[in-house]
């Protein structure tokens, strides 16, 4: 009997420490050293944009000359409607930070309405004035990304360049005239001009894809003073002060090569039967 009980205790410490060794796992001697390296990859590449937009448009102010060039005059009030903008343009993204682009921008119609007071003969008489515009900018582009924070990365920016504005013929009409009854309207020549124009810009991207990203911004511009209209029936030439508009803008950009390519897998080695 007493050699049955050693027995059954020598196989059960057996059982045991073989167990025991397979539930024993050997840890690394250093965790911080056999820690896979971290890359970190900076986002670079070539893009495409395509923006459109709402312009509020606010002129500066007109003058010209009255009866001779010698007689600078204020008209006594002017106002520039609003407008919709189209735009392109292509760029570089530097860096996770920092990118740059050229866009052209096209200002559709604003519709100008305006007035002017003066003497018809030797009585006072005031005037209505209409006309449009609408202009074609030519920008050079720098952005700063303020970070990503999931899906969004704020940005703020600035820009220069030019913009070619472009005016419609000006119908000047009077009506208290005492000479003339009725009302009577005196059209001036639109003149047309480059612009130097500065930009400031506030917005953020939405990544929708690996390659698309949407954009939605600020833009302030500011568009410096030119030609207006010539000259025609003892009254003119004119020239608009410049105007400022400050644009609501939506839009999009392509970004090349913005999908990681999947990592090279070796094709499988052939079955051998032997």
């Amino acid at each position: 009997m007493r050699k049955f009980f050693a027995s059954a205790l020598a196989l059960v410490l057996t059982v045991s420490a073989a167990n025991s060794a397979d539930l024993y796992e050997p840890q690394p001697a250093d965790p911080i050293l056999d820690a896979p390296e971290v890359t970190i990859q900076q986002a670079s590449g070539w893009y495409l944009r395509g923006d459109v937009g709402y312009s509020f448009n606010k002129l500066r102010g007109a003058e010209y000359f009255q009866g001779s060039n010698g007689n600078l005059v204020d008209f006594t009030h002017t106002s520039l409607k609003d407008s919709f903008l189209l735009g392109a343009g292509v760029g570089y993204q530097i860096n996770s930070y920092l990118r740059t682009d050229v866009t052209f921008d096209y200002l559709t119609s604003a519709d100008f309405r305006g007035g002017t007071s003066g003497f018809c003969g030797a009585v006072p008489c005031t005037s209505s004035d209409t006309s449009y515009m609408h202009a074609y900018s030519l920008m050079a582009n720098v952005y700063v990304d303020l970070g990503t924070y999931g899906y969004f990365t704020p940005y703020v920016g600035g820009g220069i360049g030019g913009t070619y504005v472009k005016w419609g013929q000006l119908h000047n009409t009077i009506c208290d005239d005492p000479a003339i009854p009725g009302c009577y309207t005196t059209d001036h020549g639109g003149k047309k001009s480059w612009r130097f124009t500065y930009a400031l810009m506030a917005g953020a991207s939405i990544d929708i894809t690996c390659n698309l990203k949407a954009d939605i911004g600020y833009r302030f511009r500011h568009i410096t003073s030119g030609e207006m209209f010539g000259y025609n029936a003892n009254g003119g030439p004119g020239r608009d002060k410049g105007f400022y508009s400050h644009e609501a803008r939506v839009g999009a950009r392509y970004v090349f090569g913005g999908c990681d390519a999947p990592p090279y897998e070796p094709p499988p080695e052939p079955i051998v039967y032997k």
